[in-house]
């Protein structure tokens, strides 16, 4: 059993992962008939061994290719070759569950500075004054 290393301290073990094989789609000549050189890479974010706050995170991303059941399935097509799509797939799959490994900043709540509003509120009255002086035209017509 192999271990996909996530972060230094984090591993994962790739019997948690199931591949398919299926054909690419789109332009590829003769070649794209025949050969199944796409991966399908499915991991169940539930079922795994990542720690639960992981879990947590990725669950509530939202992420088109992480289903309700909490799978998360990658599809990788770009290269000629099952291997290279297979390598893929697995960097997605690590790059993904790396910026769930990463704690959000927990926003704390601020107030404008008293000199910010006066500003903000000078800049306002500038700009009504402006535009009330265009509407204010003497009639030049004789």
């Amino acid at each position: 059993m192999a271990l996909i290393r996530i972060t230094p301290r984090v591993a994962l073990p790739d019997s948690e992962i199931s591949w398919e094989a299926l054909r690419a789609q789109g332009a590829g000549g003769q070649n794209v008939n025949k050969v199944s050189s796409a991966i399908h890479l499915r991991f169940d974010i539930k079922a795994s061994s990542l720690p639960e706050t992981w879990k947590v995170r990725l669950c509530e991303r939202r992420d088109h290719r992480i289903s309700r059941e909490g799978v998360l399935i990658i599809k990788a097509q770009r290269h000629r070759s099952q291997e290279q799509n297979r390598e893929d797939a697995l960097a997605r799959l690590v790059e993904l569950l790396q910026t769930a490994s990463v704690v959000p900043k927990v926003r704390k709540a601020t107030r404008p500075t008293r000199g910010a509003q006066e500003r903000r509120l000078a800049g306002k009255a500038r700009h009504a004054s402006l535009k009330r002086l265009r509407g204010d035209r003497p009639d030049t017509s004789d």
